[in-house]
């Protein structure tokens, strides 16, 4: 990451629209051989640039490396959130490493055994550390990590394989999720994101249950308007609690 790379402001986690659901952009959905252009393309109405690391063991899929998020990073000052889904042995090198390349905010799994040391790397950079929840995961398990994070996603699919549907347990999820982090109440701001399953038909459902960003792929990139489709996940209601 070069000094000039521009970057979002200081503080931006808590500058963030608090009145609608937020766009969480998923890189692995663009034109990946025009990343760049599909970025510059999407980025007015994006508010996060959602990019998956995998390393084919603790995911099947194989995703994105430093260099990447590096050059990412050099035509946006769109907030980059990095997700880890990386064994042990190389979790924690490779957050530094991402950290380096320009990332805003990494999330780390806490199925993970090293992830208490991953989050401590990532805070001490200066950066938001996120937490995420395999779909299997009691939800209850992301409570311990409450004082350290910024942002916690739910998945709502099997871990790094596309295309699937969203399973039933996403939307109660969500809510005990939404209700654990307003029980535990931090200092600072904790965002729900939903990540997996997201399509017309879902997200309406996801932002009732309390999601606060989803990560959209296909919804942003093959939009055939992407202004009016913007404009639809923006009016979604905010959730009531009491539902």
């Amino acid at each position: 990451m070069t000094q000039n790379s521009p970057r979002p402001d200081a503080g931006w986690l808590e500058r963030l629209p608090g009145d609608r659901l937020l766009a969480e952009v998923s890189l692995w959905s663009a034109d990946l051989g025009r990343l760049v252009e599909d970025t510059a393309r999407v980025e007015p109405e994006s508010d996060i640039f959602h990019i998956d690391v995998a390393d084919g063991h603790f995911a099947p899929a194989m995703l994105f490396f430093p260099d990447l998020v590096a050059r990412i990073r050099a035509v946006t000052a769109r907030p980059l959130h990095v997700h880890l889904m990386v064994a042990d042995a190389i979790l924690v090198s490779q957050a530094e490493q991402f950290a380096e390349a320009g990332a805003d905010v990494i999330s780390v799994h806490v199925e993970n055994a090293t992830a208490g040391e991953a989050l401590a790397a990532i805070r001490r950079r200066g950066l938001v550390a996120g937490v995420v929840l395999k779909l299997e995961t009691p939800v209850a398990t992301a409570t311990e990590h409450l004082s350290e994070i910024g942002l916690l996603t739910l998945l709502g699919t099997r871990i790094g394989v596309k295309g699937q549907g969203l399973d039933p347990a996403a939307e109660p999820r969500l809510r005990q999720a939404a209700a654990m982090i307003e029980n535990g109440r931090q200092a600072g701001r904790i965002l729900l994101a939903a990540d997996g399953g997201i399509r017309e038909a879902t997200v309406p459902g996801l932002r009732a249950a309390g999601a606060q960003t989803v990560v959209l792929g296909s919804l942003m990139f093959g939009a055939a308007d992407l202004a009016k489709r913007m404009a639809w996940v923006r009016g979604l209601p905010i959730p009531n609690p009491a539902r």
